[in-house]
């Protein structure tokens, strides 16, 4: 197919010029040194119609931002607040990203293109608005793998090096440089909320809240919830549902975020964003992966309570439009929500059916129990488990209450060729920095093409993910 008719297939919808007058700034992209394309998603781009451009149509549109036909003429730097760190900031928006276009996927959905280190923006600060080769290459690591583990995030669309050399602080300088596109259903976040509150401006809540409910829709309200029928009141029950699913899907995946801010926190529940993220290496809470997080706030067991604080300042804003008691009591639902979830999820992650909250919850406990007792890190545990589980030979070494916890439980498929590799995959740091030293000493890419190819086969291995009853995913089974 030629670029022409594969434009055309695109199904381009810039919806969010709706309220861009209020919500964005429109700014010009970087003008970058050359535009060499070193990842592009084909596996992402036949969502939105994209997978039949040509390089060179592919690096105009990703590396130089010549815009999508029927789509934004001009790139937009979405404006927000939020808590960093808990500590309040009137001073962000997106500072070296924009929203670059809207497409319809194949079953409808309204998806985002946008950017990273794509330029200066009037919320840049001090800051060159650009991204180094490395922390692109770790976000193509970081979404595959969470993909794979059946988390709702954003997906790595293009990385196009761009010739520049980088000076930072925390890495090995000058560095190369990249732009990097992602592909989310949306970029609109609690702190996109928590803007429109600092400067009480009602109208545009209420214009947010029903864009939000339009093209990001989900379940209506439990029908005993107070005030079901209110906007802004559904919309704080279905970002507080998306937000349990997303805490509970990073305590299964073994995953750290890091950077839990409210302008990291999108409310359709898609993790995005990856900065200083980590796997663990063995089942610690205490495990944090961002270097400057010096009291733990978002070490891997806190996670939880960072995105339910998160969810609370949603609720905040939106006192603006609603009363506190129905926030609240929307808000007081993710415990149970987030106990739910784990347990879904982790019998799907163990390749068993559930058998209800109370055996699934002890199966939890148990498992968590056998990992801080044998210092064995959760990727290798659940995939020498999950083996034994198929063939009804249970690891001879697992303790006698993680055998009974498991004793009545009815195996899922597990037939797939990955479940016989002789080790699982993974993502611990030493793998990531060993990926990143072939190509930053020898210009090498196999590693990285060979370890996306592998991730995509576990994903293929564990199947969807499991998510709420009344809920889509927020992305189409990946194509193999």
């Amino acid at each position: 197919m030629n670029d022409d008719r594969q434009q055309a297939a695109a199904r381009s919808d810039p919806a969010i010029l709706e309220i861009a007058d209020w919500i964005a700034d429109p700014v010009a992209p970087g003008d970058f040194p050359k535009a060499q394309i070193r990842f592009r998603n084909d596996r992402a781009a036949r969502e939105v119609g994209l997978a039949g451009l040509s390089d060179e149509r592919w690096a105009a549109h990703f590396g130089r931002f010549e815009p999508l036909e029927g789509n934004l003429p001009q790139p937009l730097a979405l404006r927000y607040h939020g808590h960093q760190f808990r500590v309040y900031n009137p001073e962000i928006g997106d500072g070296r990203g924009f929203l670059f276009a809207q497409l319809r996927s194949r079953d409808g959905r309204l998806l985002d293109l946008g950017t990273k280190g794509s330029g200066t923006t009037p919320y840049s600060r001090a800051g060159d608005g650009r991204l180094t080769l490395k922390g692109a290459v770790r976000e193509i690591l970081a979404t595959e793998m969470l993909e794979a583990l059946g988390v709702n995030t954003s997906r790595t669309f293009s990385v196009i090096e761009t010739g520049e050399q980088l000076w930072r602080n925390d890495e090995p300088s000058p560095t190369r440089s990249a732009v990097m596109v992602r592909l989310s259903h949306s970029h609109i976040r609690i702190g996109s909320f928590q803007r429109l509150l600092a400067h009480e401006q009602a109208d545009e809540m209420e214009q947010l809240v029903d864009y939000c409910l339009r093209h990001f829709p989900g379940p209506p309200p439990p029908e005993d919830a107070p005030a079901r029928d209110e906007p802004a009141i559904r919309l704080m029950h279905q970002v507080t549902e998306r937000m349990a699913d997303l805490a509970a899907s990073y305590m299964v995946a073994g995953f750290v975020h890091g950077v839990l801010n409210t302008d990291n926190m999108n409310v359709t529940g898609e993790s995005f964003d990856y900065g200083p993220w980590r796997w663990l290496p063995s089942w610690d809470p205490g495990f944090t992966a961002a270097y400057f997080d010096h009291a733990g706030l978002y070490a891997f067991g806190r996670q939880p309570e960072a995105i339910h604080w998160n969810c609370g300042q949603l609720a905040v804003a939106l006192r603006l439009l609603a009363e506190s008691d129905p926030l609240v009591a929307a808000l007081n639902r993710f415990p149970d929500l987030y106990m739910a979830a784990v347990a879904r999820r982790w019998c799907w992650r163990l390749g068993v059916h559930s058998r209800g909250a109370e055996a699934d919850g002890a199966l939890v406990a148990a498992c968590e129990k056998a990992m801080r007792e044998s210092g064995e890190g959760p990727d290798a545990f659940f995939f020498r488990m999950r083996r034994g589980i198929a063939r009804g030979d249970l690891p001879a070494d697992i303790a006698s209450d993680l055998a009974d916890a498991l004793a009545d439980y009815e195996p899922a498929d597990s037939s797939h060729a990955y479940w016989s590799d002789e080790a699982p995959q993974s993502m611990l740091i030493e793998e990531v920095e060993a990926i990143w030293s072939a190509i930053d000493e020898r210009d090498d890419w196999q590693p990285l093409e060979g370890k996306v190819a592998a991730l995509r086969r576990m994903g293929e291995a564990h199947g969807p993910a499991p998510v709420p009853a009344g809920h889509a995913l927020m992305h189409e089974p990946a194509d193999p």
